[in-house]
């Protein structure tokens, strides 16, 4: 397939961004036109409900009992009263129109800039079947997937030597893949959460074997980020017979490989709590106003770099930095092997804070960084941590580090998840494309200039 091009670059990108202005500037209009100087209060009233909601459900977290309850109704009832101001007012119908417009806007401006950018990939080579794959399947992982597919039979007819795990007697993963790859196994994989995912490939990346993630997982954070079909994990084993190759970065905290995120603060000593388990609402709700108002728990100290982030209630350390400021991508990662960590701190002591919380990645108690290490200190000896859905406790203070390109990934050819990448609304480069400067506004992608 050809891209159209023209005088200023690729057609396609050009009449998105000049959709996104026209969609945006319609915004505007439709304001000052229907709504005229009441368009000011209009936005004034929904920013205030927005805030009073965001204010509530901070008070909701921090208090119990009776100031809970009406905290949970302030939350409620501000957007409901915003509804229905604009409706007496006879304006709820330009504020939604408006608010479409908008969303259009910010929508086709994005995607102006994906297609102008370019495809952003890791780049993948053919992968010749492997001789003796080792896979190693749990079977009560995903609610049952390994047996509910039929995966071990699957995997032995293609050649693999399978390990079913006894859920009954934990074994040590770890040692079974450094064994098997002693007796020369060529490739290792896992039908299993992303915590035992981790171990793994972490054997697979110091011995430079392929690594095969098979989605039969509960969540599967890391096959979905490589775009894996996670409603048909049997589709996962097509890596044995049709297979490419490609390098992602692997983390580490501590000694310790993982390849989602580690998590420090309030939900990582919420889902060590022994109740937990049993009642996971009723627990977070009881365990939560203590945690954020650091009555109890760890006060944590995040050093990366230069900076230095002092009482975060939540930090999540990530291989490679999730996406930030599209919530219809929250969780997913655009890369894998850009060779840096994701740092997300969160800092919120009062409900002025919590509806701050509102303007996203330019919220002034959120910290986002991307640094090769990050070093996390507590005021106990010990520090709770969520490492890919593990619930640990590791010795105070906890290193995270990143090793790039460390883990060779062996994966089916055919992908029907690969998430494509969506770069951040930027209004003055949908501007430019819009005036015919798409070769103007795309940025580099070959390396550095040339002096």
């Amino acid at each position: 397939m050809h891209t159209a091009l023209g005088v200023g670059g690729p057609v396609a990108p050009r009449w998105s961004a000049r959709l996104a202005v026209a969609a945006g500037a319609a915004a505007v209009l439709v304001l000052l036109l229907f709504a005229g100087l009441s368009s000011v209060l209009l936005v004034a009233v929904g920013a205030a409900g927005m805030a009073l909601t965001a204010a509530g459900a901070w008070w909701a977290l921090v208090h119990r009992a009776l100031l809970r309850a009406l905290a949970l109704a302030l939350a409620v009832a501000a957007p409901v009263t915003v509804v229905v101001l604009y409706a007496l007012a006879g304006l709820l119908w330009v504020a939604l129109v408006s608010a479409a417009l908008w969303a259009l806007a910010v929508s086709t401006g994005r995607a102006a800039l994906a297609a102008d950018t370019g495809p952003d990939h890791t780049a993948e080579r053919p992968a010749t079947a492997p001789r003796r794959p080792f896979l190693i399947m749990n079977p009560r992982s995903g609610g049952g997937k390994v047996d509910a597919f039929h995966l071990v039979e699957r995997a032995k007819a293609l050649g693999a030597e399978v390990v079913v795990l006894d859920p009954g007697h934990p074994q040590d993963v770890a040692g079974l893949a450094r064994r098997a790859a002693n007796e020369g196994a060529d490739l290792l994989g896992v039908a299993a959460g992303d915590g035992t995912q981790a171990l793994v490939a972490g054997v697979a990346a110091e011995r430079g074997l392929p690594f095969m993630v098979i989605s039969a997982g509960t969540r599967n954070h890391f096959a979905m980020d490589l775009g894996l079909d996670r409603d048909d994990p049997a589709t996962c084993l097509d890596a044995l017979t049709d297979g490419v190759e490609l390098r992602v970065d692997l983390g580490h905290i501590g000694d310790r490989p993982f390849v989602n995120n580690a998590s420090f603060g309030a939900y990582a000593s919420v889902v060590q709590s022994p109740a937990y388990r049993d009642d996971k609402l009723r627990t977070t709700l009881d365990l939560l106003p203590d945690l954020l108002t650091h009555h109890t728990g760890p006060r944590l100290t995040v050093r990366a770099r230069d900076r230095v982030i002092e009482g975060p209630q939540a930090v999540l350390v990530s291989n490679n930095p999730y996406r930030m400021g599209d919530p219809a991508g929250l969780g997913r990662r655009d890369r894998l092997d850009s060779g840096v960590l994701g740092v997300l701190a969160a800092t919120v002591d009062s409900a002025a804070q919590a509806a701050g919380m509102l303007r996203g990645r330019h919220a002034p108690g959120l910290t986002s960084l991307t640094v090769h290490e990050v070093v996390v200190e507590a005021d106990d000896p010990t520090v709770q941590v969520g490492v890919d859905g593990e619930a640990l406790t590791l010795p105070a203070p906890v290193r995270c580090r990143i090793a790039p390109r460390a883990l060779r990934l062996r994966l089916p050819r055919h992908r029907p998840g690969t998430p494509s990448r969506k770069p951040p609304m930027d209004w003055r480069r949908v501007r430019q494309l819009a005036l015919n400067l798409g070769r103007t506004a795309r940025p580099p992608t070959h390396g550095p200039a040339r002096h």
